[in-house]
């Protein structure tokens, strides 16, 4: 029997974690407000051991602004393998013109034909993520 099969989930170190991060560009944004959980697709550029997105005025801003604590997903699936990795932090809109013109320097385009002049910025508390090896289900005997 391989390793893969007696330990199909495998916890990934922070490094690993940021390698995936680094070569992704679509998650989720989940956030709560006043107790009600919301799920927002959005592309992103990991830089920095940050995450940046940008946005427009609207619901999700809104709710950035009312609380600032997020969990941000990205994940793949291969063949073989699939992994995910979760990022919980703060987030905040980018305010100062050398951080607004830093992130217009970042390949970071709306991935729809939609105007976002809004950056806004991720800032790791924690960063997890898992591996898990891909198979048929094992026989119970």
């Amino acid at each position: 029997m391989e390793t893969n099969d007696l330990y199909p989930v495998q916890n990934l170190t922070e490094e690993e974690c940021w390698d995936l991060l680094i070569s992704s560009s679509f998650g989720r944004l989940a956030m709560s407000i006043a107790g009600e959980p919301d799920i927002y697709p959005v592309n992103f550029i990991a830089v920095d051991k940050t995450l940046v997105f940008r946005t427009a005025e609207g619901t999700k801003l809104l709710e950035l602004t009312v609380n600032d604590k997020v969990a941000f997903e990205t994940d793949g699936i291969g063949r073989d393998e699939a992994w995910s990795v979760v990022t919980r932090g703060k987030a905040r809109v980018l305010d100062k013109q050398a951080e607004i013109e830093a992130a217009d320097q970042l390949p970071l385009r709306p991935l729809v034909p939609t105007l976002k002049y809004i950056y806004v910025e991720i800032i790791p508390t924690k960063v997890t993520g898992r591996r898990f090896h891909l198979g048929p289900e094992p026989d119970r005997y």
